[in-house]
């Protein structure tokens, strides 16, 4: 543990608004887009302050935030057209794109590590991109496409199996892991210089990632599945000392579900719950005679909510598993609703998993890793594998 007579608030303060943050997952995008908020200079003003979501300008630069990247997020029904799924990832790229050109002061790009630190210097928040389900690629060519679009990391997979990869929420086990088509984009992604994202994926999935990646990987939003057993979205300690012991990097998760096995129990067996109420009235929860039935037993059966010590914890469990050089943030802000924990509300609190690092005893430069040196150095290290090849 650090020495005590510290001011960790304060030292917490200059450390945050000194160094780059990055997170490796927001679904702003998404969140946008399904409030069909449109593209115009009226709900310009929405990004620079809200009291919707989780993401803004103001409560981004009071948390140090640099860099979150944007999630083009393809919901899995997408799935049974692909053509579809392409045209709605251009149309999330353009919002994204329309953030940056309404507000230029405010905003960047963030294709590269070298552009997102020339933005910091300015000021700006930088919005890199990672799409998150591989749906739209269809065919090898829409890598490099997407590419210069701006993706610089893919999620294989999202809720349900793919063209490309088994899903960690799916029973069905279509591939036993990869496809044919999905061992070959990996090696592509590798090729054009995109992370490859293994969050989502089934086990069988992610140890035939790291069989084949030529590049180390990122697991963007995911966290310790020591922590909620038998919940394979997250990762196991076997998967997690391979993802070290190949280069990668796995990026926390926020929501409580994610952190703590007993929270997430006790809120599933309250929905539950309700549910059962709600049948046995025949209504259902957005009817307006529910309502009532709703907040009552919302009043005596509150949500719980996990804490940013459960989120250290976390970290803690990466550093001993794999070692400093291989965890980072990947909030899941503006996608997992309610459930995000006490202290981490929104992208304005990243100070306070930061307070909590350091009052147990973790080093200005290892604190520097968990907010970005270390997905640099997995990005540097993705961009240098593409050039060689």
């Amino acid at each position: 543990m650090a020495p005590p007579g510290i001011d960790y608030h304060q030292k917490t303060l200059e450390l945050a608004y000194k160094m780059i943050i990055t997170d490796g997952h927001i679904d702003l995008p998404w969140r946008l887009s399904s409030k069909h908020i449109m593209m115009n200079n009226e709900n310009a003003s929405l990004l620079v302050m809200s009291k919707e979501g989780d993401f803004d300008f103001v409560r981004a630069k009071k948390g140090g935030m640099t860099a979150p990247f944007m999630s083009i997020y393809i919901p899995s029904d997408y799935q049974s057209d692909l053509p579809a799924a392409k045209i709605k990832a251009d149309s999330l790229i353009d919002l994204v794109n329309w953030m940056i050109t309404s507000h230029p002061d405010k905003f960047g790009k963030g294709d590269s590590p070298e552009m997102i630190e020339g933005n910091f210097v300015k000021g700006l928040i930088s919005l890199p991109m990672g799409m998150e389900n591989g749906a739209p690629i269809a065919k090898l060519e829409d890598v490099k496409y997407f590419f210069d679009r701006g993706i610089r990391y893919v999620t294989l997979t999202h809720g349900k199996d793919n063209h490309i990869s088994d899903s960690s929420y799916d029973t069905t086990h279509t591939w036993g892991g990869l496809s044919p088509y999905g061992i070959e984009l990996v090696r592509e992604m590798n090729k054009v210089g995109i992370m490859v994202d293994v969050s989502h994926i089934s086990d069988q999935a992610f140890f035939k990632v790291m069989d084949i990646s030529s590049a180390p990987v990122i697991a963007s939003h995911s966290s310790c599945r020591y922590f909620t057993p038998g919940f394979e979205r997250n990762m196991s300690d076997e998967m997690i000392k391979l993802l070290g012991d190949k280069g990668g990097v796995i990026q926390i998760n926020f929501g409580s579900a994610f952190l703590d096995a007993d929270i997430n129990k006790k809120n599933k067996a309250d929905r539950e719950e309700l549910g059962r109420i709600l049948k046995a009235a025949n209504l259902k929860e957005d009817d307006a005679a529910a309502k009532a039935i709703v907040d009552d037993f919302r009043k005596n059966h509150p949500a719980l909510y996990s804490t940013v010590q459960r989120v250290a914890d976390h970290i803690d469990h990466v550093k001993s598993l794999a070692g400093i050089d291989h965890v980072g943030i990947g909030s899941d802000f503006d996608g997992v609703g309610d459930s995000l924990p006490t202290g981490l509300k929104d992208v304005s609190m990243y100070p306070n998993l930061i307070e909590e690092l350091l009052k147990r005893g973790y080093t200005d430069d290892d604190i520097e890793k968990i907010c970005y040196k270390n997905v640099w150095r997995v990005w540097k290290k993705v961009i240098q594998i593409a050039g060689s090849k």
